[in-house]
């Protein structure tokens, strides 16, 4: 017995290239369209008449989506910095498709911030290497580093509690011209703060470990602290970006608030205790300061060497 055909698949309706041109079929999802023609497609709802759209369209259509007072990034931030942990408890509690994903949001509002310290500048200070003038480099009393220690005594190079190929390579970096070597620190901050966006964001997932680590009895899975880590983050490069005017009326409630709203914030995700609650904060502060230690200061010396 022969074996049975396959069923035959239905033909796709030819769908006219021309952007002006009237299809007989949707082109998003091939459903026949009735005469006279619809405006939008009755089975997915696309417009049936495609164009190449206006620059003015363009805008219209970014900013109509993102931007426009209704849109979902100023329902987001308006829900993110006039009520602490708020948008986590929307996210966790699976009200999501009215608001910027976590991710999202942080990458925006960092990327926004950190562009601005590089056009005004003034919100991170690199200490990592001070300003190196001829004059002090040939005194001896520019201290490079923050781990360990070297530079230059009396015009001799030192290096202590470094591994021999780092201070290897400070010493070629520093046995030049004083003149050359203050012109290449003046560039070190800019090179600096264009990797601290990627720096934030490895540091980043150690906070929302840190809150496990302290939250253990909320059985609460790893990616839900890190949907609080991202909203609390990105709060905190928005309050980052208040201080670039430089002015203290700014720059002091933005600094305050940064204690103030983690508190409440881990207050209306958590629960608990208002004691206990400041524990955990401190162990938190604590463990995560040194992370951001070690990454800032890791990042400082690669650049530095590299």
């Amino acid at each position: 017995m022969p074996a049975a055909l396959p069923p035959a698949v239905p033909a796709v309706p030819a769908v006219p290239t021309h952007p002006h041109a009237n299809p007989s079929a949707c082109p998003n999802c091939f459903a026949r369209l009735a005469s006279p023609q619809p405006r939008f497609c009755p089975a997915c709802g696309q417009e049936t008449r495609i164009r190449p759209p206006t620059l003015g369209e363009f805008i219209q259509q970014f900013g109509g989506a993102y931007f426009s007072t209704e849109g979902a990034l100023w329902r987001t931030l308006k829900l993110l910095l006039l009520q602490p942990g708020e948008l986590t408890r929307q996210y966790l509690a699976g009200r999501r498709k009215h608001y910027v994903l976590p991710l999202r949001l942080y990458l925006t509002i960092s990327l926004v911030t950190l562009l601005l310290v590089r056009i005004v500048g003034g919100a991170v200070q690199v200490e990592l290497t001070p300003e190196l003038p001829t004059q002090r480099l040939r005194d001896g009393k520019a201290n490079l580093i923050i781990f360990g220690n070297a530079g230059l005594k009396d015009g001799v190079f030192f290096c202590e509690r470094l591994p021999t190929w780092v201070c290897a390579r400070l010493k070629r970096r520093i046995d030049r011209e004083p003149a050359a070597l203050a012109e290449e620190m003046t560039q070190f901050q800019d090179r600096y703060v264009s990797h601290l966006g990627g720096a934030m964001f490895v540091a980043l997932p150690a906070f929302a470990l840190w809150l496990r680590l302290v939250y253990r009895n909320r059985r609460m899975r790893y990616t839900e602290h890190l949907v609080f880590a991202l909203h609390v983050h990105a709060f905190w490069f928005f309050a980052m970006a208040l201080t670039l005017p430089g002015q203290l009326w700014l720059t002091l409630p933005a600094a305050l608030a940064v204690p103030w709203y983690t508190l409440a914030a881990m207050r209306r995700v958590y629960g608990g205790q208002r004691w206990p609650r400041l524990l955990r904060a401190g162990v938190v502060s604590m463990l995560y300061g040194l992370t951001l230690t070690v990454v800032m200061s890791g990042l400082g010396i690669w650049l530095f060497l590299s």
